[in-house]
């Protein structure tokens, strides 16, 4: 399974997400992946947002905003404690449309959206991003390469139904203090610096994340891209199984680990009907 991009047991300025023993038992970004989204979208307050029959699910509808206007309530910010540089995220106009901005100096945080969706219904996701670098140091394949100039996260829900006896312990132990199950897993859409498009792997602090590089390189920088990815055949084509429903959506732009510079935007994210 896969990884998410920062391994902190202590993510939160109360201190360790998980008991000092729960982290040892799980490897430092496999941790991030089950607790930094979840006490994210408790602690921020806001709830669950169930998928209506529609033919389209409009996840980052910022397209409707306005620039310069505060971001719609559904999204909140992702920080983490020690990272004390943080990706700044504005809503901006480019060629008449709003969209996001994400300017990232040696810093960290993304922007996040708690909602459950079943990639069976709604397989299909679009949306568009712009990117005016990519990173010299950047590396798929290495901790102190993990960064991004962009990146989309889609979290999974887990489901005991299908989880081993160990397995269960763990989210248990989780439910009981955050009051909800960590999601399962994560595909993380990015923008390499130098992966070949293409390229699934595993991020290098956690497997239960993959990364699949979407675009790569600098040959469509400053330009606008729109994506058309399958969620629920890279699912199956990542872990090699059905994918649960979906528990969140993640946008951020990264570069802690690089200690380099990005400034990259964020189009209007939808889910599509088969």
């Amino acid at each position: 399974m896969a990884k998410i991009p920062y391994s902190r047991c202590e993510a939160l300025p109360q201190g360790r997400i998980f008991p000092a023993a729960y982290c040892r038992v799980l490897p430092k970004r496999t941790i991030l992946l089950l607790t930094i989204l979840t006490c994210f979208f408790m602690l921020a307050g806001f709830s669950f947002v169930s998928a209506q029959p529609s033919e389209i699910i409009e996840v980052g509808k910022f397209s409707s905003a306005h620039a310069g206007s505060d971001f719609p309530s559904t999204w909140k910010p992702l920080t983490f404690k020690k990272i004390k540089q943080h990706t700044r995220y504005t809503l901006v106009a480019d060629s008449g449309v709003v969209v996001v901005k994400a300017a990232s100096n040696s810093s960290a945080s993304g922007l996040i959206r708690k909602i459950e969706i079943d990639p069976k219904t709604y397989p299909v996701v679009t949306w568009r991003w712009k990117v005016t670098k990519v990173y010299e140091k950047g590396d798929v394949t290495k901790k102190n390469g993990d960064d991004y100039p962009a990146r989309i996260y889609i979290t999974f829900k887990y489901d005991p139904g299908k989880a081993g006896f160990f397995e269960k312990i763990k989210y248990k132990t989780a439910k009981t203090l955050y009051g909800e199950y960590p999601p399962v897993a994560a595909l993380n859409y990015i923008w390499a610096s130098h992966a070949p498009e293409g390229t699934i792997v595993p991020n290098p602090y956690s497997d239960q994340t993959m990364m699949i590089a979407v675009e790569s390189g600098a040959k469509k920088l400053n330009s606008w891209i729109e994506e058309v990815r399958n969620v629920y055949q890279d699912y199956k084509k990542a872990y090699g199984e059905e994918p649960p429903l979906i528990s969140g959506v993640a946008i951020m732009t990264d570069s802690d680990n690089t200690k380099e510079s990005a400034v990259s935007y964020f189009g209007d994210i939808i889910f599509y009907k088969k």
